[in-house]
């Protein structure tokens, strides 16, 4: 049994942890509510992000244990680094079929693509260099921190102390949050809808593994795949 003013504490800090993850979740909420001229502004679109990064700064600074509970300790990033790069060829093949022919099958244009920040930055710049800090940050963001938190307070909530229960309320909400993050839409438009099912692939990885390093490599050899790819066919 955990003595209870350790008991109050640690509830202390689950509910300022969800608290906390909550803002960026109510800014992603609040951009739809914009007028679309307000939508078009790229503050405004990252204003989301930068509220996550701020909130997970304040919650890490008054944390004990960050890399623990992030899922980033170093004892495990071998065996992420192992699962990492099989769950992102996997996801890396089946959606660079998606986008290359299933998509187009359907009268999509992906020829957009091109016009994308990422699309006009050199290709030695993006792989894999920019593309794998992109992958670093936004798992420590969506996985450890905003479903870490939001899985705690569930998990309280419902009574599990000993976790080892899935959280389904957490990972549904954070990836939806993923999936309409308001850069994601504005930048990638139709194909924002792959990180629906990459969000719940890469929560599921992290609410059982409690290893971000997994989802940061599968995250970072799915996109090497997927650029490379589309860099190839459509230039």
């Amino acid at each position: 049994m955990t003595p209870e003013p350790h008991r109050l504490v640690h509830d202390r800090v689950v509910c300022t942890g969800s608290r906390l993850a909550l803002l960026p979740i109510g800014a992603t909420l609040g951009y739809y509510a914009l007028p679309t001229s307000l939508q078009t502004q790229l503050l405004a679109q990252f204003t989301p992000q930068l509220l996550a990064y701020l909130a997970m700064g304040i919650w890490a600074s008054g944390t004990s244990e960050i890399a623990r509970q992030l899922g980033l300790e170093r004892a495990k990033f071998i065996n992420g680094l192992k699962w990492g790069l099989l769950t992102g060829l996997v996801l890396g093949c089946l959606n660079t079929i998606v986008i290359l022919s299933l998509y187009p099958s359907f009268g999509y244009d992906i020829t957009f693509l091109t016009q994308t920040p990422h699309g006009r930055l050199p290709v030695l710049l993006m792989v894999p260099w920019f593309i794998c800090c992109i992958a670093f940050f936004v798992e420590i963001n969506f996985r450890g921190f905003l479903l870490g938190r939001l899985a705690e307070f569930e998990r309280k909530w419902r009574g599990d102390h000993l976790g080892r229960q899935l959280t389904p309320l957490a990972l549904l909400a954070t990836t939806l949050v993923f999936t309409f993050d308001p850069f994601m839409v504005n930048t990638f438009r139709h194909l924002h809808w792959i990180a629906l099912w990459d969000g719940l692939v890469w929560g599921t990885i992290w609410l059982r593994t409690r290893n971000l390093w997994i989802t940061i490599v599968a995250h970072a050899v799915e996109v090497i795949i997927m650029y490379s790819a589309v860099r190839t066919a459509i230039g």
